[in-house]
């Protein structure tokens, strides 16, 4: 005999929150009337929340990576243990902070608007919700690494629209899936997580990038070959070194070889390669490299 779990059926806005033991009693409101989280929205109007969140993201992924040190670029791979995919939600937390220039203060993640306000993040389907945040505003981001994408939501975690049982032994338990379709609000919508431009590469062109032989100079001709008219951030580069001393150096001595091949190395650090590649209608940034032919296309075909 099959048992199935019946659905959990939520107390609506306007009922009593069950969370009477550890807060006072109120009620559940939709976020229309929160005059709290209403508050939290207007701070965020003033910021472009999808790209900052997808910059926080990125460098939150490339700190658990540590490409650097250890040559990985995909999340996905084989070598990357679930605990550390698991991981980039901890990291993401100082992200976020670091590019809405939030404090950091307790009794959770940060205070916005005068209102404590937690931040979650899952690469699964669900948050884990810690019991000093029941009852608090949260900001849930859901990251889905197979299709390259994330989106975030502002909603209150009621411990009446979590899931019931004993959780886990510090009191975390899961926002329930109809609390977050019917009480909470969007910060935004889908937002295209970028590919490392390495994750183009070909099993075969990605083990000779890789490998520890030739030297850093030759292997990043490669690269910049490989993925030419792609535009490669510094992290990179690093990847590509990793291991070795100053990779940053050794692909400003690749220019010379690049150019035995018809390539030219641009790189958003120079004045002049900045405006070469806006003459190619090409935005390079701080630390981004592209290798682009003379008789290249006008812009590039992977911004």
């Amino acid at each position: 005999m099959i048992f199935r779990m019946p659905r959990l059926v939520l107390q609506q806005p306007g009922e009593l929150c069950t969370n009477a033991e550890s807060v006072p009693e109120h009620l559940l409101l939709r976020p229309e009337d929160d005059s709290e989280l209403q508050s939290v929205l207007d701070w965020f109007r003033d910021y472009p929340v999808g790209s900052l969140y997808t910059e926080a993201i990125r460098n939150a992924i490339d700190y658990v990576l540590d490409g650097g040190r250890t040559g990985r670029f995909d999340l996905l791979a084989q070598d990357v243990h679930p605990g550390e995919r698991a991981s980039v939600g901890a990291k993401l937390e100082y992200e976020v902070l670091r590019v809405f220039e939030l404090p950091k203060i307790r009794p959770l993640d940060t205070i916005i608007s005068g209102a404590p306000v937690d931040i979650k993040a899952t690469v699964g389907d669900n948050w884990t919700i810690p019991s000093e945040a029941h009852c608090q505003l949260c900001i849930c981001t859901q990251i889905q690494l197979g299709k390259n994408r994330h989106r975030s939501w502002l909603v209150r975690t009621h411990r009446s629209w979590l899931y019931r049982g004993k959780g886990n032994n510090d009191g975390k338990r899961g926002l329930a899936v109809d609390a977050r379709e019917k009480w909470s609000v969007p910060l935004y919508d889908w937002q295209e997580l970028p590919v490392n431009p390495l994750r183009y590469l070909t099993d075969e062109q990605a083990s000779l990038v890789l490998a520890k032989k030739p030297g850093q100079v030759k292997r990043l001709v490669m690269m910049f070959r490989f993925l030419e008219g792609m535009i490669i951030p510094r992290n990179v580069i690093l990847t590509v070194g990793a291991g070795n001393d100053d990779p940053m150096r050794r692909a400003r001595q690749a220019r010379d070889a690049a150019a035995k091949e018809g390539l030219t190395l641009l790189c958003g650090d120079w004045v002049e390669s900045r405006d070469q590649a806006a003459a190619r209608n090409i935005t390079l940034g701080p630390g981004e490299w592209i290798a682009v032919r003379e008789d290249s296309p006008t812009e590039s075909n992977f911004q």
